[in-house]
């Protein structure tokens, strides 16, 4: 399935704040990104559509497992291309905004020739 730019950042923001916090709402998810609540509340009922999410009677967001799948995918893109970027001379503020960008529209193939060709392989443990 094919999902565009804001979903996986909405998705990689709710992965994000689940590794710091036990139970996930919009309210956060609002806060975290600088949204409005009914534009988070919006693509919450989007990607609850396309069941990448779920939402219990409490409001608390948990990913599915595709995606809880689809989310460490861009995680690992937005890591992996930061600790590229930097490795190559950019200060690491400009190389965590350019992974960003990069990470939801670069190929499967050229990562994985990135982290091949240039990334320490004790990085990804």
């Amino acid at each position: 399935m094919r999902t565009n730019e804001s979903a996986e950042m909405y998705l990689e923001t709710i992965l994000l704040l689940r590794e710091k916090m036990s139970g996930v709402r919009s309210i956060d998810v609002a806060r975290e990104t600088g949204y409005s609540k009914p534009s988070v509340s919006r693509a919450m009922g989007l990607l609850r559509a396309r069941k990448l999410i779920e939402i219990d009677a409490l409001g608390i967001i948990t990913l599915t497992d595709e995606g809880c799948a689809l989310a460490s995918k861009i995680l690992d893109r937005h890591r992996s291309l930061t600790r590229f970027l930097m490795r190559v001379g950019v200060p690491e503020e400009i190389a965590a905004e350019d992974a960003c960008r990069i990470e939801h529209v670069i190929s499967d193939e050229s990562m994985d020739c990135i982290k091949r060709a240039c990334l320490d392989p004790e990085d990804d443990k």
